[in-house]
Protein backbone atom coordinates (compact mmCIF):
# COMPACT_ATOMS: atom_id res chain seq x y z
CA UNK A 1 0.00 0.00 0.00
CA UNK A 2 0.94 3.44 -0.80
CA UNK A 3 0.06 6.05 1.77
CA UNK A 4 1.09 9.47 1.41
CA UNK A 5 -0.38 13.03 3.56
CA UNK A 6 -0.03 16.44 3.20
CA UNK A 7 -1.10 19.13 5.32
CA UNK A 8 -2.26 22.81 5.28
CA UNK A 9 -0.38 25.39 6.26
CA UNK A 10 -3.09 27.65 7.85
CA UNK A 11 -6.25 24.76 8.79
CA UNK A 12 -3.61 22.22 9.51
CA UNK A 13 -6.08 19.90 7.41
CA UNK A 14 -5.06 16.78 6.33
CA UNK A 15 -5.15 15.28 2.53
CA UNK A 16 -4.22 11.39 1.93
CA UNK A 17 -3.32 9.63 -1.44
CA UNK A 18 -3.90 5.78 -0.71
CA UNK A 19 -3.01 3.31 -3.54
CA UNK A 20 -2.40 -0.62 -3.99
CA UNK A 21 0.81 0.34 -5.66
CA UNK A 22 2.80 1.84 -8.09
CA UNK A 23 1.02 1.60 -11.63
CA UNK A 24 -2.14 1.09 -9.79
CA UNK A 25 -5.26 2.31 -8.75
CA UNK A 26 -5.59 5.45 -5.84
CA UNK A 27 -7.78 7.45 -4.38
CA UNK A 28 -7.47 11.05 -2.20
CA UNK A 29 -8.88 11.20 1.08
CA UNK A 30 -10.42 14.99 1.07
CA UNK A 31 -8.89 18.02 -0.41
CA UNK A 32 -7.76 20.63 1.69
CA UNK A 33 -5.22 22.16 0.35
CA UNK A 34 -1.01 21.60 -0.58
CA UNK A 35 -2.53 18.79 -3.25
CA UNK A 36 0.81 19.02 -5.83
CA UNK A 37 2.79 16.96 -4.10
CA UNK A 38 0.30 14.29 -4.11
CA UNK A 39 -0.57 14.82 -7.45
CA UNK A 40 3.10 14.38 -8.65
CA UNK A 41 2.89 10.96 -6.67
CA UNK A 42 -0.01 9.85 -8.75
CA UNK A 43 1.80 10.98 -12.34
CA UNK A 44 5.41 9.67 -10.91
CA UNK A 45 4.20 5.92 -9.82
CA UNK A 46 1.77 6.11 -13.03
CA UNK A 47 -1.54 5.52 -10.79
CA UNK A 48 -5.21 5.87 -11.90
CA UNK A 49 -6.96 7.87 -9.52
CA UNK A 50 -10.26 5.99 -9.52
CA UNK A 51 -12.23 8.62 -6.67
CA UNK A 52 -11.48 11.69 -4.47
CA UNK A 53 -13.09 10.54 -1.41
CA UNK A 54 -14.65 12.81 1.50
CA UNK A 55 -14.49 12.34 4.95
CA UNK A 56 -17.28 15.70 5.26
CA UNK A 57 -18.13 18.55 3.68
CA UNK A 58 -16.04 21.60 5.85
CA UNK A 59 -14.12 23.56 3.35
CA UNK A 60 -11.22 23.31 4.85
CA UNK A 61 -11.22 19.32 3.76
CA UNK A 62 -12.89 20.41 0.32
CA UNK A 63 -10.94 23.77 -0.84
CA UNK A 64 -8.93 21.92 -3.38
CA UNK A 65 -11.24 19.88 -4.91
CA UNK A 66 -11.10 22.00 -8.32
CA UNK A 67 -7.10 21.86 -8.49
CA UNK A 68 -7.67 18.02 -8.46
CA UNK A 69 -10.28 17.80 -11.22
CA UNK A 70 -8.04 20.44 -13.29
CA UNK A 71 -5.54 17.30 -13.28
CA UNK A 72 -7.99 14.76 -13.01
CA UNK A 73 -11.06 15.94 -15.08
CA UNK A 74 -14.10 13.37 -14.50
CA UNK A 75 -12.82 11.81 -11.25
CA UNK A 76 -15.76 10.95 -9.04
CA UNK A 77 -16.41 12.54 -6.02
CA UNK A 78 -18.21 10.45 -3.01
CA UNK A 79 -19.57 11.61 0.19
CA UNK A 80 -21.73 10.69 2.74
CA UNK A 81 -26.04 11.29 1.12
CA UNK A 82 -26.46 13.43 3.64
CA UNK A 83 -23.73 16.25 2.70
CA UNK A 84 -24.13 15.12 -1.14
CA UNK A 85 -26.04 18.62 -1.77
CA UNK A 86 -23.24 20.63 0.43
CA UNK A 87 -20.71 19.85 -2.29
CA UNK A 88 -21.39 20.94 -5.51
CA UNK A 89 -18.50 18.93 -7.12
CA UNK A 90 -20.28 15.70 -5.57
CA UNK A 91 -20.92 13.33 -8.31
CA UNK A 92 -22.29 9.99 -5.77
CA UNK A 93 -22.58 8.55 -2.31
CA UNK A 94 -20.24 7.03 -0.15
CA UNK A 95 -22.85 4.57 1.74
CA UNK A 96 -22.31 2.70 4.91
CA UNK A 97 -22.38 -0.72 4.92
CA UNK A 98 -21.27 -0.77 1.22
CA UNK A 99 -17.36 -1.10 0.91
CA UNK A 100 -15.60 0.17 -2.17
CA UNK A 101 -13.26 -2.06 -4.36
CA UNK A 102 -10.53 -0.01 -5.44
CA UNK A 103 -8.03 -1.67 -7.32
CA UNK A 104 -6.41 -4.40 -4.63
CA UNK A 105 -7.79 -1.85 -1.69
CA UNK A 106 -11.10 -2.39 -0.10
CA UNK A 107 -12.95 0.52 1.19
CA UNK A 108 -14.99 0.10 4.60
CA UNK A 109 -17.16 3.23 4.84
CA UNK A 110 -18.12 3.94 8.91
CA UNK A 111 -20.36 6.51 9.74
CA UNK A 112 -19.65 8.77 12.82
CA UNK A 113 -21.58 11.86 12.87
CA UNK A 114 -21.48 14.28 15.13
CA UNK A 115 -19.06 16.99 13.88
CA UNK A 116 -21.47 16.77 11.10
CA UNK A 117 -24.43 14.26 9.92
CA UNK A 118 -22.85 12.86 7.34
CA UNK A 119 -19.23 12.43 8.92
CA UNK A 120 -17.67 9.20 7.77
CA UNK A 121 -14.53 7.14 8.47
CA UNK A 122 -12.38 5.27 6.53
CA UNK A 123 -10.66 2.07 7.02
CA UNK A 124 -8.55 0.96 3.98
CA UNK A 125 -6.74 -2.15 3.79
CA UNK A 126 -5.02 -4.35 1.23
CA UNK A 127 -5.14 -7.91 2.87
CA UNK A 128 -2.12 -7.05 4.67
CA UNK A 129 -2.57 -3.77 6.43
CA UNK A 130 -4.93 -1.39 6.93
CA UNK A 131 -5.11 1.99 7.85
CA UNK A 132 -8.24 4.27 9.42
CA UNK A 133 -9.12 7.80 7.98
CA UNK A 134 -11.05 9.41 10.76
CA UNK A 135 -11.80 12.65 8.96
CA UNK A 136 -12.65 15.46 12.39
CA UNK A 137 -14.02 12.49 14.54
CA UNK A 138 -11.00 11.44 16.46
CA UNK A 139 -7.76 12.97 16.30
CA UNK A 140 -4.03 12.12 18.36
CA UNK A 141 -5.07 13.12 22.03
CA UNK A 142 -8.35 15.02 21.05
CA UNK A 143 -12.05 14.68 19.65
CA UNK A 144 -14.15 16.70 17.33
CA UNK A 145 -16.04 19.58 18.31
CA UNK A 146 -19.77 19.49 17.79
CA UNK A 147 -20.64 23.55 16.86
CA UNK A 148 -19.39 23.55 13.45
CA UNK A 149 -22.15 23.32 10.45
CA UNK A 150 -24.52 20.86 10.17
CA UNK A 151 -22.95 19.02 13.65
CA UNK A 152 -25.59 16.54 15.31
CA UNK A 153 -25.19 15.90 19.00
CA UNK A 154 -22.94 15.32 21.98
CA UNK A 155 -24.27 11.90 22.04
CA UNK A 156 -23.08 11.19 18.34
CA UNK A 157 -19.65 11.74 18.44
CA UNK A 158 -19.15 9.95 21.97
CA UNK A 159 -20.96 6.91 20.25
CA UNK A 160 -19.31 7.32 16.80
CA UNK A 161 -15.88 6.85 19.05
CA UNK A 162 -16.44 4.66 21.62
CA UNK A 163 -18.66 2.78 19.52
CA UNK A 164 -17.59 2.35 16.39
CA UNK A 165 -14.12 3.58 16.28
CA UNK A 166 -12.34 2.12 19.50
CA UNK A 167 -14.12 -1.49 18.42
CA UNK A 168 -10.97 -1.81 15.91
CA UNK A 169 -7.73 -3.59 16.67
CA UNK A 170 -5.44 -1.71 19.03
CA UNK A 171 -2.82 -1.93 16.39
CA UNK A 172 -4.81 0.00 13.83
CA UNK A 173 -3.49 3.03 12.33
CA UNK A 174 -5.28 6.48 12.50
CA UNK A 175 -4.88 8.99 10.05
CA UNK A 176 -6.89 11.96 11.38
CA UNK A 177 -7.99 15.24 9.51
CA UNK A 178 -5.96 17.63 11.34
CA UNK A 179 -2.43 16.91 12.55
CA UNK A 180 0.09 13.62 13.46
CA UNK A 181 -1.20 10.06 13.26
CA UNK A 182 -2.09 7.96 16.18
CA UNK A 183 -3.39 4.03 16.75
CA UNK A 184 -6.66 3.10 18.60
CA UNK A 185 -4.82 1.44 21.12
CA UNK A 186 -3.06 4.76 21.76
CA UNK A 187 -6.15 6.71 21.88
CA UNK A 188 -7.89 4.14 24.43
CA UNK A 189 -4.89 4.85 26.66
CA UNK A 190 -3.74 8.21 26.52
CA UNK A 191 -6.68 10.19 24.66
CA UNK A 192 -8.34 12.52 27.95
CA UNK A 193 -11.54 12.20 26.76
CA UNK A 194 -12.15 8.40 25.53
CA UNK A 195 -10.24 8.05 29.49
CA UNK A 196 -13.41 9.71 31.29
CA UNK A 197 -15.97 8.17 28.72
CA UNK A 198 -14.02 4.55 29.92
CA UNK A 199 -14.22 5.42 33.43
CA UNK A 200 -10.60 5.55 33.79
CA UNK A 201 -10.57 9.18 34.86
CA UNK A 202 -13.13 10.42 36.72
CA UNK A 203 -15.26 13.84 35.70
CA UNK A 204 -14.33 17.52 36.94
CA UNK A 205 -16.78 19.74 38.35
CA UNK A 206 -15.47 23.00 37.88
CA UNK A 207 -18.27 25.58 38.04
CA UNK A 208 -17.37 27.42 34.63
CA UNK A 209 -19.25 30.05 31.96
CA UNK A 210 -18.94 28.42 28.38
CA UNK A 211 -20.35 30.41 25.28
CA UNK A 212 -21.72 33.14 27.48
CA UNK A 213 -23.61 30.61 29.53
CA UNK A 214 -23.68 28.80 33.11
CA UNK A 215 -21.85 25.13 33.28
CA UNK A 216 -20.29 22.65 34.47
CA UNK A 217 -16.64 21.92 33.05
CA UNK A 218 -16.04 18.05 32.79
CA UNK A 219 -12.59 18.35 31.09
CA UNK A 220 -10.59 20.76 29.62
CA UNK A 221 -8.51 18.71 26.81
CA UNK A 222 -5.97 19.24 24.52
CA UNK A 223 -6.80 19.92 20.57
CA UNK A 224 -5.05 19.06 17.59
CA UNK A 225 -4.18 23.26 17.19
CA UNK A 226 -2.06 23.23 20.76
CA UNK A 227 -5.47 24.70 22.11
CA UNK A 228 -8.05 23.50 24.25
CA UNK A 229 -11.54 21.72 23.37
CA UNK A 230 -14.18 21.92 26.49
CA UNK A 231 -16.49 19.14 27.52
CA UNK A 232 -19.06 21.19 29.49
CA UNK A 233 -22.32 19.80 30.87
CA UNK A 234 -25.13 22.48 30.66
CA UNK A 235 -27.71 23.64 33.75
CA UNK A 236 -30.33 21.41 32.13
CA UNK A 237 -27.78 18.18 32.54
CA UNK A 238 -27.15 17.83 28.60
CA UNK A 239 -23.38 18.03 27.57
CA UNK A 240 -21.51 19.48 24.94
CA UNK A 241 -18.06 19.84 23.07
CA UNK A 242 -16.84 23.60 22.82
CA UNK A 243 -13.72 25.37 21.89
CA UNK A 244 -11.73 25.23 24.75
CA UNK A 245 -11.13 29.33 24.02
CA UNK A 246 -14.84 30.05 24.76
CA UNK A 247 -14.71 28.80 28.56
CA UNK A 248 -14.10 30.64 31.16
CA UNK A 249 -13.26 29.39 35.18
CA UNK A 250 -13.00 31.47 37.86
CA UNK A 251 -9.68 31.22 38.74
Amino acid sequence: MILERTMSDDFLTNTYLVADGPDGSAVLIDAGGRLEPLLDTIERERLTLVSILLTHHHWDHVSDLDKVLERHPGTPVLIHPNERALVPQATGDLVPGEPLSVGGLRVDVLHTPGHTSGMVALLVSDGSQQALFTGDTLFKGSVGGVRGPDHTTYADIKASIMETLLRLPADTPVHPGHTDPTTIGAEQESNRFVRVWSGVDPEGQQQCTALGEPATLILLGDDYDGGHKAWVRWPDGSDDIVPGSKVETAG
